[in-house]
């Protein structure tokens, strides 16, 4: 009865934290411009995910809704939803793609788009005009990248059907999240390695914003797998002399 007021306040707190997180990875961009906080380009997943995870716990509590039967149930459909978002940025070349590629193509039968692509027509009009094109959206890469949301759509589709096939195996509420929150950090840390995106200084490191997020959700995936399986297993009382 309550799906349709959870899907709205997770979409708007997603949308209001994939903005507020993106503004602080491109703060220098922002302080030019501060009135690119209004427009709809320019969103950081985990933001989302954050704020929307949030949103669903206050909501959960508020009307005594079991809160790990929600989000098991939320799992699979929000790592599906990542990798359909991603061919979003992969056609429309919003700056999500990786670092350029200089490595020789592996198999001869692969389309070069899906090894090294220069993303012509970006939405973010970047790099080099291209040749007779007039009006907007005439740019591409001069060099041709990685193309990571590809990559992503593909890892995260295989991530979904593992989450698919576990569901009605695992018996312990919240377990199946918990999985999620680890594939999902596993996934954007390692597609980080070859991504565009701003470092930040930490103790030294200069990992992405996204590192280091994924590094977070990793380890709350699995210390929260290793809480709810230890809290699930009865209790072995002493036997009466």
């Amino acid at each position: 009865d309550r799906v349709g007021e959870i899907t709205i306040l997770a979409l708007v707190f997603g949308l209001i934290g994939a903005k507020i997180f993106d503004t602080f990875e491109n703060w220098n961009s922002f302080v030019q411009d501060p009135s690119t906080i209004f427009s709809v380009s320019g969103l950081t997943f985990y933001g989302g995910l954050i704020f929307a995870s949030l949103a669903i716990w206050w909501y959960a509590r508020r009307h005594k809704i079991g809160f790990w039967h929600l989000n098991d149930a939320a799992a699979p459909s929000l790592m599906l939803a990542y990798a359909v978002g991603r061919i979003g940025c992969q056609v429309s070349g919003d700056g999500d793609w990786g670092i350029p590629n200089h490595n020789p193509k592996p198999f001869s039968w692969l389309p070069d788009w899906m090894w090294a692509y220069n993303y012509p027509h970006n939405v973010n009009e970047v790099d080099s005009p291209i040749p007779g094109c007039v009006g907007k959206y005439c740019s591409q890469l001069q060099e041709a990248a990685y193309p990571t949301p590809f990559y992503e759509t593909l890892i995260c589709l295989v991530l979904f059907g593992i989450l698919w096939a576990l569901r009605k195996r695992l018996k312990v509420p919240g377990t199946l999240f918990a999985i999620y929150l680890m594939l999902n950090g596993i996934e954007r840390f390692f597609i980080e390695k070859i991504r565009v995106n701003t470092r930040i200084n930490l103790f030294g490191f200069q990992p992405t914003q996204a590192e280091v997020i994924s590094t977070l959700l990793f380890l709350s995936g699995l210390i929260l797998f290793i809480y709810l399986n230890r809290k699930a297993k009865p209790t072995i009382l002493p036997s009466p002399k």
